[in-house]
């Protein structure tokens, strides 16, 4: 070996060892999906140590990176000729050949793998966002799962990663980046963020042990059967064509089938460690730990378990709008098991899911199914833990360092303390009025969270009948020239009075799965005839699953904190009032003290102008408009945006 070549191998293995994460990251994608996760880790280290050649050529391929298209910082990416990019080539071409069908032996990339004896290692489990693409991903090819690889993993463009795709031996690279640009864009999160989540990183793994008695038992028979194999292989000395392919389709029934089953043993469910919430930037249902004095009765949690996967015939099942009740598909996460007011309650998460599992005595089993995914600080700070005739109990995040209560409808009246067991279930809470009965208060549970992840931080939820409370929060009128707020806390004086006069609104929202409400009060009109300042509010209330539902009411000066305004109208499926709705418009027939009838209507901030047409003609170069008009008489109100454009009244 000359003194040229021993430079490249040296720049090469220098390679190898300067960004050995993101090469075994790689190789971890590409791998398919359907080896299961121990052998997926070990294989993709093996390969990326197997990829350091013995000889380079004197020309390395240049390829030019940039940053990704992530939201996350770009990895800093090696500079030409440093042996990167001979090296991640030579990734790609051992990874690939394990794809099925390929015709290449991936069997003699199998010594190079390294032994891991009695320990199972697997990458950290993520959130429903991730499980979604991990599935997506095993139903796509390696070709395709390499090319998102060198896109958001590598930040090539797309006729760098067509070559590279080309130079690995991929037969067809411009159709397998057409079915990845297919996936990157049907996803439901940020592929590119997921891709450098712990999810598939192969370098931060956790460990389990194998099962230990049958390890014990195989031991004596591995040298019987080591023998047994060594003299069969002599004899036979032959391979059955074909058998390849159906031993591998059978291996990959096999493996779907173990993993299922993996997911109802008690021993494999995962339990958060008591402070991982306070050393992470993910405070959701993720982080927090296993409750309960039954959280170590495994009869208890196979019960549940066996119950999600196969309900009885008498089993009662309720789940939010919107959420599945399927089996789990992989091992949840145990966040409590005990007695709750004499029922025996389990709740598991599933990164999506919350699933409460209720044991009455002689009674049968119950099981409630609410989304939870991409939960927060304030989404995911508690769940209804147990419920009875008006009351319920919480049990709250270990985030959550104090709770009290108070009611909406009382604004001035101070919070009152609310008690925390160890366990963290709190004492009985009345629940809110349904909406057949009269609304004369309505409970809500102020929670502070730990000074360890904010300061002296709180918020409002609700009971809205699901299994997670909705959060509650407000945004007041714009000042003239101050740019646009997010929401705020509605735990000050102004939005606890601008709920009082909303909350017996939030009966309507029961059962529609609402992870929260925001109270915007979008502008302020004088009223005719010295009627005094009302109030345009849009109340948005927005679900697990996605679509919002609105309403819009004006809110005049009223005798008691506690009267409710008047509805001017009300939207499903929209995104009015949100971030991604910015614009706004509401009308409502009001009525003076003189008995006259007057057409009343307001926008939002970017609301320049309002016109009327039909049986009432009036216009308005404002944002605001009041017209007497004849009660009864149809009229279309269109309000008119600063950029031009046009935008109708909510009905």
């Amino acid at each position: 070996m000359d003194e040229r070549t021993r430079a490249d191998v040296e720049r090469a293995e220098a390679a190898i060892v300067e960004h050995y994460p993101r090469l075994v990251r790689l190789a971890y994608l590409v791998l398919p999906p359907s080896m299961g996760r121990h052998p997926r880790v070990l294989t993709a280290h093996g390969l990326v140590q197997r990829a350091l050649p013995r000889a380079l050529p004197r020309a390395l391929p240049r390829t030019r990176l940039r940053r990704p298209v992530s939201t996350l910082p770009a990895q800093r990416g090696p500079a030409p000729g440093t042996g990167y990019t001979e090296v991640r080539l030579r990734t790609l071409r051992l990874a690939l050949a394990y794809e099925p069908g390929t015709g290449r032996g991936a069997a003699r990339l199998l010594p190079s793998v390294p032994v891991v004896w009695g320990l199972r290692l697997f990458p950290q489990a993520g959130g429903a966002d991730e499980l979604a693409l991990d599935q997506a991903l095993s139903g796509v090819s390696a070709p395709v799962r390499a090319a998102l690889g060198l896109w958001h993993l590598e930040g090539l463009e797309e006729d760098e990663a067509r070559a590279v795709l080309a130079d690995a031996g991929v037969v067809d690279p411009e159709a397998a980046q057409r079915a990845a640009w297919q996936l990157d864009q049907g996803a439901a999160a940020d592929v590119a963020v997921l891709l450098n989540s712990g999810e598939f990183d192969p370098c931060t793994v956790q460990t389990r042990p194998t099962d230990l008695l049958r390890r014990r038992q195989r031991v004596r028979a591995s040298l019987v059967a080591a023998a047994v194999l060594v003299v069969g292989a002599v004899v036979v000395g032959v391979v059955v064509p074909g058998a390849g392919a159906s031993s591998s389709d059978a291996g990959r029934q096999a493996s779907a089938a173990s993993f299922a089953q993996q997911a109802l043993e008690p021993e494999r469910l995962l339990r958060a460690p008591n402070d991982q919430w306070a050393d992470t930037s993910r405070l959701d249902f993720t982080t927090w730990p296993a409750r309960g004095r039954q959280a170590g009765n495994g009869k208890l949690l196979a019960r549940a378990l066996r119950v999600w996967a196969e309900p009885p015939a008498d089993a009662r099942i309720t789940a939010t709008a919107g959420t599945s009740t399927r089996p789990p598909a992989r091992p949840p996460r145990l966040l409590f098991a005990g007695l709750i007011d004499g029922v025996m309650v389990v709740v598991l998460h599933d990164g999506e899911r919350l699933v409460r599992y209720a044991e009455p005595e002689a009674a049968t089993p119950t099981l409630h199914f609410a989304r939870v995914d991409d939960a927060d600080v304030t989404t995911g700070a508690a769940l209804v833990i147990g419920r009875g005739n008006g009351w319920m109990r919480y049990l709250i995040a270990p985030w959550v360092s104090d709770a009290t209560t108070r009611d909406l409808l009382a604004p001035d009246a101070p919070a009152r303390p609310l008690h925390l067991a160890p366990d963290g279930v709190t004492d009985r809470v009345p629940t809110p009025p349904e909406a057949a009965t009269a609304c004369g208060r309505w409970p809500v549970v102020q929670f502070r969270s730990s000074q360890r992840i904010a300061e002296d931080h709180t918020f409002l939820v609700t009971d809205l009948g699901d299994l997670a409370p909705a959060h509650l929060s407000y945004l007041p009128a714009p000042a003239d020239g101050a740019p646009p707020q997010p929401p705020r806390e509605a735990t000050g004086p102004e939005g606890l009075r601008s709920w009082a006069r909303t909350a017996c609104s939030l009966r309507s929202l029961r059962g529609e799965g609402v992870r929260s409400v925001n109270n915007w009060e979008f502008a302020r009109q004088r009223l005719p005839e010295g009627g005094g300042e009302a109030t345009w509010v849009c109340s948005r209330a927005d679900t697990w699953r996605g679509p919002g539902l609105v309403t819009v009411q004006l809110q005049p000066p009223a005798a008691r904190p506690a009267d409710p305004g008047l509805v001017a109208g009300r939207a499903r499926n929209t995104a009015a009032c949100s971030r991604f709705g910015p614009d706004v418009v509401g009308d409502i027939r009001w009525r003076a003290k003189s008995g006259k009838w007057y057409l009343l209507a307001a926008g939002s901030r970017t609301v320049g102008g309002i016109d009327v047409a039909g049986k009432v003609r009036a216009a308005s170069g404002t944002g605001t408009l009041a017209a007497p008009v004849a009660h009864g008489a149809p009229a279309g109100v269109t309000g008119r945006l600063r950029n031009g454009r046009s935008l109708r009244a909510i009905p």
